[in-house]
């Protein structure tokens, strides 16, 4: 008897979705950074064993659209709703349980099992742990309640048990030794976004998209080439900085969390252009990849 299933993850942003996704995968297949809004796309992670395979997908935090690039992102989040056979809706401590009720009330009238996970309970007491798991009861009151902690690890192994159990019978949906929907040039662009997420302040990561141009792939090295978008001339110049230092410091960083993902040696060169309101085109959306099926 083989198992297999789409276990999707939702939820609003920073509450620990990305974090969880690459506790339960074993590989760092998300951005998980400190900053909201740090996932933009769906992204499938695959835990494969000899009789059973988990396809797990990370979505983008659920808000309120202002501009088609958030658009796109709450579209891949609610698709998560449509074809999950086990759906994990992540919050946190501090979370107000009725933040963004509309999709709440999406998720209450899922047929499928849902499992809610109250993350980062190291930062709460008991008591109060007991009063925010009553509250989620009375928002979905059929909805298993696990309070977890990503980042410590703590609960992932007991919810890995409890969705091996409510997995449905399947053949696998993919190839045993694939990891992950996305292709290579993908986590290119994810890695150096991450980079730009965690040096530069206030509006610019979110203004910055990135396009891997070329890859070419040898038996020891990968030579690249990126190209990071903005929306303004000012903005371009504070991603380059005094002399090229900002841009220099992002891509040494870059290339060495390429090295150790790829497991070779990186050569990396960057580029950084303006793409006036890219966030707003639907055409330069779908070249990014922000439009969903």
């Amino acid at each position: 008897m083989h198992k297999a299933g789409f276990v999707n993850i939702v939820g609003n942003p920073n509450v620990g979705k990305s974090t969880l996704m690459n506790q339960l995968v074993g590989e760092r297949i998300s951005i998980a950074t400190f900053k909201a809004q740090t996932t933009r796309h769906r992204i499938m992670g695959i835990v494969n064993t000899h009789e059973m395979q988990i396809v797990f997908s990370d979505t983008p935090g659920v808000l309120k659209p202002n501009y088609k690039l958030q658009q796109s992102m709450l579209a891949f989040s609610e698709s998560a709703l449509t074809d999950a056979d086990v759906l994990l809706y992540v919050t946190d401590v501090v979370e107000k349980p009725e933040k963004n009720i509309d999709f709440l009330n999406k998720v209450a009238k899922q047929t499928v099992p849902v499992i809610l996970l109250i993350n980062k309970i190291d930062m709460t007491e008991q008591g109060k742990l007991g009063d925010i798991v009553e509250k989620w009861h009375s928002l979905l009151p059929n909805a298993e309640i696990l309070p977890i902690s990503a980042k410590n690890k703590f609960g992932t192994d007991m919810l890995l048990n409890r969705i091996k159990e409510l997995l449905p019978e399947s053949p696998p949906f993919f190839e045993k030794d694939q990891l992950t929907d996305k292709p290579a040039r993908f986590f290119v662009t994810e890695i150096i976004r991450e980079k730009i997420l965690l040096y530069y302040d206030k509006e610019i990561p979110y203004a910055v998209e990135v396009r891997c141009e070329s890859f070419k792939e040898t038996e020891r090295s990968i030579h690249i080439m990126a190209t990071i978008y903005v929306e303004r001339d000012t903005q371009k110049g504070i991603i380059i900085g005094h002399q090229g230092v900002a841009i220099k410091k992002v891509s040494t960083e870059a290339r060495k969390a390429l090295e150790k993902f790829f497991g070779k040696s990186i050569y990396l060169e960057t580029f950084v252009k303006v793409d006036k309101d890219w966030r707003s085109n639907d055409r330069e959306l779908d070249a990014f990849g922000y439009n969903p099926e």
